[in-house]
């Protein structure tokens, strides 16, 4: 789906006039999101548009986990696919329950004076998505039967602990 069908479809649980008056943009630009740009149709590059242009320049995914975030959901960034250089399964496998041990042991650590301040959650956080970031990776690798890139992603996720 396109991104102007993705803000009609949106807007269909409202109006384009609420869209407009609650972000301060006339009418005819909150019309001319729904529609193709201005180099297909009569539109301009909507809100959409602009972070996934923005995301582009940067590469930095922050921007895509704000955006989940304050949609009261979580980016989990899909893996990088390549060709065939063997079944690293196992020591995938293995880095799962390495990754699931890291994540008790951080809620352990700050839970062991019966309270947890706002670092250690946040720490924990960064855990829990890094583990459901890795797992997702597996999941899709196991779906295609592709392991190729499983011994990338574990040296991946090692090098930032």
């Amino acid at each position: 789906m396109d991104s102007h069908e993705v803000i009609s479809k949106a807007v269909e649980q409202t109006s384009f006039k609420e869209v407009a008056a609650q972000m301060g943009v006339s009418l005819s630009l909150a019309y001319k999101w729904s529609q193709p740009d201005e180099q297909q149709g009569s539109g301009t590059s909507n809100p959409l548009d602009r972070v996934r242009q923005l995301f582009e320049i940067t590469k930095d995914p922050q921007l895509i986990q704000w955006l989940c975030h304050k949609a009261n959901g979580v980016f989990v960034q899909n893996p990088t696919s390549g060709g065939p250089r063997g079944m690293e399964l196992m020591p995938a496998t293995q880095e799962i329950v390495q990754q699931f041990a890291d994540l008790l042991t951080a809620i352990s650590k700050a839970a062991s004076d019966s309270r947890i301040s706002l670092e250690e959650a946040s720490h924990i956080r960064g855990v829990w998505d890094e583990l459901k970031r890795f797992t997702e990776g597996f999941v899709r690798h196991c779906e295609r039967g592709e392991f190729s890139n499983l011994a990338d992603e574990i040296k991946t996720h090692r090098s930032f602990k």
